[in-house]
């Protein structure tokens, strides 16, 4: 099994208090949850969350999922999902998507949001999801739209070599399906919208966003890709 060093994710990492009002913030309609409520249903199922980070998301899959198990490579996000779940069943552990500190086939979802699964070179993480799901079950990737503007023109605007078309392919051919999904970011007050802004995208390109953005939402694309594992599997 291949486990190597966890890739940082310089925004929760360095700033994980202003990324919490980002996770808020974001997908303030529900679109992300309604859509995944058809494509990976999750109550009374067993349910892994991969990149956890704090934790945010885990409360809201244990209120129906049969458990929950965040799983989470940075320390110290391992703590505060840990305390965020304090008194619940919910399980956080710190492992990676490489090397899930879990059995096999133990899980019916394995859920990752802007987590590891970026396209090429993810590959070990989609070998470790399926040795983890039982047949029948769903990995469910969510991640952003780098062609839905105006939050996808900053994030291209910050990674030129990103080519959407190519991640768009890697994940095809490896038997997923993928949607667009419409979100809207709701911030409370002008001072947390941009201080998410600077988090999210370097010094000029963050002055951009927060130029172009108006009032207190702003229009985030996602795309959502699923993959079932097998209910028979073939063997030579």
């Amino acid at each position: 099994m291949r486990s190597g060093p966890a890739i940082p994710s310089p925004n929760i990492w360095h700033w994980p208090d202003v990324y919490a009002w980002e996770n808020a913030a974001q997908d303030s309609t529900g679109a992300i949850w309604a859509h995944l409520r058809e494509v990976a249903p999750w109550a009374g199922y067993d349910v892994v969350d991969v990149g956890c980070g704090d934790g945010f998301h885990l409360p809201v899959f244990a209120a129906e999922a049969a458990s929950v198990v965040g799983v989470e490579p940075h320390p110290p996000l391992v703590e505060r999902a840990r305390a965020r779940v304090t008194g619940t069943p919910i399980e956080v552990l710190r492992g990676g998507a490489e090397a899930l500190p879990l059995p096999d086939r133990s899980a019916d979802v394995v859920h990752a949001r802007t987590a590891y699964f970026f396209g090429e070179g993810c590959e070990p993480g989609l070998l470790e999801a399926d040795r983890v799901l039982r047949p029948g079950g769903v990995l469910a990737v969510v991640d952003l739209d780098f062609a839905a503007a105006p939050y996808g023109n900053w994030l291209r605007a910050d990674l030129p070599k990103f080519d959407p078309v190519a991640v768009e392919g890697f994940f095809h051919r490896h038997g997923f399906r993928s949607r667009s999904v419409d979100t809207v970011w709701r911030f409370e007050d002008r001072a947390t919208l941009e201080a998410v802004l600077r988090i999210e995208f370097s010094a000029a390109v963050a002055a951009r966003a927060i130029a172009e953005t108006t009032g207190l939402t702003i229009d985030v694309g996602y795309r959502i890709r699923t993959r079932r594992r097998p209910v028979t599997l073939l063997r030579a």
